[in-house]
């Protein structure tokens, strides 16, 4: 079956995800003018599995939650934080695993996806790529004029991965933003 075209709209709306399996960061935000950092936050919190579940039951949840993201705010992006080598084996692998649900609903959907670095993200929404997590929420909050830091800092860190993509990608339309796709039948 073919799946028509998605086309961007005129204000860009980009699905930040900071995966985790107890707790999945997410942030919506829609570019708010030309500006390189102008966004405002349509959403942003956490996605809570509990730690006693199995882990099909709590990857079923994550799968739910964020279908239920792209069902309501048809985001033309989804940005994901770049799963990277960690000293805990087991976290690395749950942030993997729930990294790959994300990675294939946003496929699905249509939408186009990228993957950036804590590093990049650092050092496009605070201008140090060792910033800490408190400046990184300064930086979201400032950067989205929010009335306080963002918390948890998961969502914090969801939403600098969606303001990194507005930087890094300014050009979110037109062709750049198209994406088809074909689902075997």
């Amino acid at each position: 079956m073919f799946v028509p075209e998605k086309v961007a709209q005129a204000s860009p709306v980009v699905l930040g995800i900071d995966p985790g399996l107890t707790r999945c960061g997410y942030a919506v935000l829609r570019r708010t003018s030309g500006g390189k950092y102008e966004a405002e936050a349509l959403a942003l919190g956490v996605i809570r599995t509990e730690p006693g579940e199995h882990l099909a039951n709590r990857l079923a949840q994550v799968h739910e939650d964020i279908t239920d993201l792209l069902a309501e705010f048809s985001p033309d992006a989804v940005v994901i934080e770049q799963v990277f080598l960690h000293h805990n084996v087991r976290t690395a692998m749950s942030v993997a695993q729930v990294s790959g649900v994300v990675l294939s609903l946003a496929a699905l959907a249509g939408c186009a996806v990228a993957q950036y670095t804590p590093t990049q993200v650092k050092g496009a929404v605070a201008g140090w790529g060792q910033a800490d997590k408190t400046q990184i929420q300064k930086m979201v909050k400032a950067r989205l004029g929010l009335a306080s830091l963002p918390q948890p800092a998961d969502a914090a860190d969801a939403a600098a991965l969606a303001l990194c993509h507005l930087a890094m990608s300014p050009a979110l339309s037109g062709a750049n933003a198209r994406i088809s796709r074909r689902v075997a039948s």
